[in-house]
């Protein structure tokens, strides 16, 4: 139904040799990480979670990840972001 460009998350997943991996989805596409998810981890061999917790854009980033060893965190329906972990 919507392009969720998972050929460009996969790539950077197999670039950078992510183990770990957070989906964000709004609440209109989270039905869609059924067919997402089992892709990407069958492309990269990462596991792949999905924050099912509400988000209210860009700047709602679920915290404490680093402490589960999420690794990438792609944050679909947002403009795009980049957040080093010494800070922005």
């Amino acid at each position: 139904m919507y392009d969720l460009e998972e050929e460009k998350i996969i790539k950077k997943i197999r670039e950078k040799n992510y183990k770990k991996v957070l989906l964000q989805l709004p609440d209109g596409l989270k039905p869609q990480a059924k067919e997402v998810v089992p892709r990407i981890e069958q492309e990269t061999g990462a596991i792949v979670l999905v924050w099912f917790g509400t988000n209210f854009g860009a700047c709602d980033l679920p915290i404490g990840l680093q402490a589960i060893g999420i690794d990438y965190i792609v944050a679909f329906g947002h403009n795009l972001y980049r957040k080093e972990a010494k800070g922005w």
